[in-house]
């Protein structure tokens, strides 16, 4: 069983770096309200990783990009993620402000953060997906695409995990530690992202393999 699939979800999911935005946008939830938010987010990180592995290869085909290109793309967006969290930042979060600003505002008038914006794009988002995508399309079989949707549960088991035990979590590891973490998982990313690339870019250009 390949294992780099879940390693490179781990790096940019990394649940972690997304425990002071749980505690910040569940403040005055009660321990009910809480735990309906973190089964819907771990619920729906699965979901968006789960029907990325199963239509993602069937959207690409709707509109006809070749997954070389995808590739490069998704390796770039990556390679962006990477480097915000090498500054700290959630993989997903920096290029998203203005959606993490309308997340709070439905918060604030009593709609649920679980979805957005926990879920996506805090989260799962655009690198993400193409994760998933390009490593569906490796899968040569019906066993190895439901891997991926087997981590896709262990993706949102661990975000349940870390949400449940946010506020353990931040204490023990504090802000220092989060960002050592977060700063450790970009540093696998990013030379994850530069072998999506490179595998993309041989595809486009077989000059480059020679």
């Amino acid at each position: 069983m390949d294992f780099k699939p879940l390693i490179t979800l781990l790096a940019i999911v990394n649940p972690l770096a997304i425990v002071p935005f749980f505690i910040h946008y569940t403040q005055g939830f009660s321990p009910a309200q809480r735990k309906r938010t973190i089964g819907i987010s771990s619920f729906s990180a699965f979901l968006v990783i789960t029907v990325s592995a199963v239509l993602g290869l069937k959207i690409l085909d709707f509109f006809s990009i070749s997954l070389a290109s995808f590739q490069v793309g998704g390796g770039m967006l990556l390679l962006i993620s990477s480097m915000n969290m090498l500054n700290a930042q959630p993989a997903e979060a920096k290029a998203h402000t203005h959606e993490m600003e309308d997340g709070a505002e439905k918060a604030a008038m009593g709609a649920s953060i679980a979805v957005v914006p926990l879920t996506i794009p805090l989260l799962t988002g655009p690198a993400t997906i193409s994760t998933v995508v390009i490593y569906a399309q490796k899968a040569q079989t019906v066993f190895q695409l439901g891997t991926l949707v087997i981590y896709g549960v262990v993706i949102g088991l661990a975000t349940a995990v870390c949400f449940a035990l946010a506020e353990p979590i931040a204490r023990v590891l504090g802000k220092t530690g989060i960002n050592v973490m977060t700063r450790l998982m970009g540093l696998i990313l990013a030379a994850l992202a530069v072998e999506v690339m490179a595998d993309g870019l041989g595809k486009l250009f077989p000059i480059l393999r020679t």
